[in-house]
């Protein structure tokens, strides 16, 4: 690796190094300090955010695609290097990562074609009616327009896709909103020269230094400091339930509350119904065990749980499953609090009572193996233990007696990133009665698929009710992400030399 990391803050275009450290703790590979940033560093970036927005607001579409385009060539030019550290700090393999660079820039890039088009200002016009009884209308306009500096925390287990220039900043940015990131402590190196990227960005462009910011931290002040600071105008945030809720509740307690744009995880069930199961029960356990064990389980749409009826053919599904479960073997975890939250998890599972362990491990202190569970839908409809996350290659299978059994269990879930429905053409009249259901508890419903790839694109949603996310409007992946750091302006009667140059020229 060529690049060594300086441990700096990237504030405003300016590298400013503190006493205070934090090392790094990789999963192999040399160690660093990084500054640990304070509620000062969040300060001056916040300052530094707000000054450069009078402009950045005002760039027009074709120069905020230019940067977008920019720091994908950035990124694309220090791609070695980002593979290299990344792969040292997250245990990650590189071809993982180098895939993971490619969404990143390809993300960058749509957002770019996206605002070109324009599409997403949704811009509207009134026209005048001088004469229309018994009350005349002027003119008016409306177009979206940027809402101010957003505040982005990188997420630990995708540290390039949903990181320093993941869909959160990348999305900010093409709306014309200054960011400030608050990097993660999991995979520094991998954030600062990502954000070293992006500054290359700011300045072959031209655009102004404030418009982005990357503070480092390994405490949840500087988290805290960021969404509290008064000229932060949204977040953006992917990570876990706790720390999720616990940043919602700070927003919507400041004196100006801010919109919380978290995506805080999912079990993302699987239903497999009865002819598909029947047809291809083994195809379909074989298929789910290689998604729940991709990546060691680390994805947000990792789907957790499988709904079966209790039948014969339910048997040929869990063999499959099982069989492929015991030939995946131990993987690295992105850390090692995550390593132990998922030991934690299995733990919790295997202590509920009518609960057997069809595949139970023991991981070591950052490596996991995968876990298979198996209980019924009377044990999982009495035990609320089982509905939550377990962020790991755990897989719960659930037998229910029958299809109304199957229906009160997706009536009684929470809020999902995603739903899957594996069935059949005999199994459309089953279907018909759980897509009304599914629909209202997820934001992206499947068939005979697994949900653990998100396509970068107009129609994806990546978000759903509570606790998948905590804004069921918005998603985080694909261009309608924009949209949530944008507000609806009306123009009335207002000339035209005054309008935004979009409503002129649409």
């Amino acid at each position: 690796m060529t690049y060594k990391p300086h441990g700096c803050h990237l504030i405003a275009g300016d590298r400013v190094a503190c006493e205070d450290t934090f090392i790094s703790s990789p999963a192999e590979g040399p160690s660093y300090a990084y500054s640990a940033g304070t509620a000062a560093h969040v300060d001056v970036a916040c300052q530094s955010a707000e000054a450069a927005f009078w402009d950045y607001s005002q760039t027009t579409r074709q120069e905020r695609a230019a940067f977008l385009n920019a720091i994908a060539d950035e990124i694309e030019a220090r791609g070695d290097d980002i593979t290299t550290i990344g792969a040292q700090e997250t245990g990650l393999p590189k071809a993982r990562l180098e895939g993971e660079r490619g969404r990143t820039t390809g993300q960058l890039r749509i957002f770019a074609a996206h605002i070109l088009a324009g599409d997403y200002l949704d811009c509207r016009h009134d026209e005048a009616l001088p004469d229309r009884q018994p009350l005349p209308r002027t003119e008016m306009h409306m177009i979206q327009r940027p809402i101010g500096p957003i505040a982005v925390f990188g997420a630990s287990n995708f540290p390039l896709a949903f990181s320093t220039a993941g869909g959160d900043t990348a999305s900010a940015l093409a709306a014309g909103c200054p960011v400030v990131v608050k990097g993660h402590p999991a995979h520094p190196g991998t954030g600062e020269i990502v954000a070293d990227a992006i500054c290359a960005a700011v300045k072959k462009t031209g655009m102004p230094a404030g418009v982005f910011s990357f503070v480092q931290g390994n405490t949840i002040e500087v988290g805290q400091a960021l969404v509290q600071h008064p000229l932060i105008c949204a977040v953006g945030f992917t990570g876990s339930l706790r720390g999720g809720r616990a940043l919602f509740d700070l927003c919507a307690s400041r004196p100006e509350p801010i919109p919380f744009f978290g995506e805080l995880g999912s079990v993302n069930p699987m239903f497999l119904l009865p002819d598909a199961i029947a047809a291809r029960g083994a195809e379909i356990g074989a298929g789910w065990a290689n998604s729940l064990t991709m990546g060691a389980g680390q994805f947000c749409t990792n789907p957790g749980i499988a709904i079966v009826i209790d039948t014969p053919a339910a048997n040929v599904f869990v063999k499959a499953a099982l069989d492929a479960l015991q030939n995946v073997a131990a993987q690295t975890m992105l850390t090692v609090d995550i390593a132990s939250a998922y030991r934690a998890g299995r733990d919790r599972i295997a202590a509920v009572s009518d609960v057997q362990g069809l595949l139970t491990s023991t991981c070591d202190q950052r490596g996991a193996e995968p876990n298979l569970f198996e209980t019924t839908g009377k044990t999982w409809l009495s035990n609320s233990d089982l509905a939550e996350e377990v962020f790991g290659p755990l897989g719960l299978v659930i037998r229910v007696a029958d299809q109304n059994e199957m229906i009160e269990l997706a009536k009684n879930l929470q809020g999902q990133l995603t739903c899957t429905m594996h069935l059949d053409a005999g199994d459309d009249q089953l279907a018909q009665q759980l897509m009304p259901v599914l629909e209202r508890k997820a934001g992206r419903v499947l068939a005979n698929g697994f949900p653990t790839g998100v396509e970068i694109s107009d129609s994806m949603v990546h978000g759903g009710p509570y606790p998948a996310s905590t804004n069921f409007g918005a998603t985080s992946v694909g261009t309608m992400a924009i949209r949530r750091f944008l507000r609806p302006v009306c123009y009335q009667n207002i000339p035209e030399s005054l309008l935004p140059i979009d409503t002129q020229t649409r």
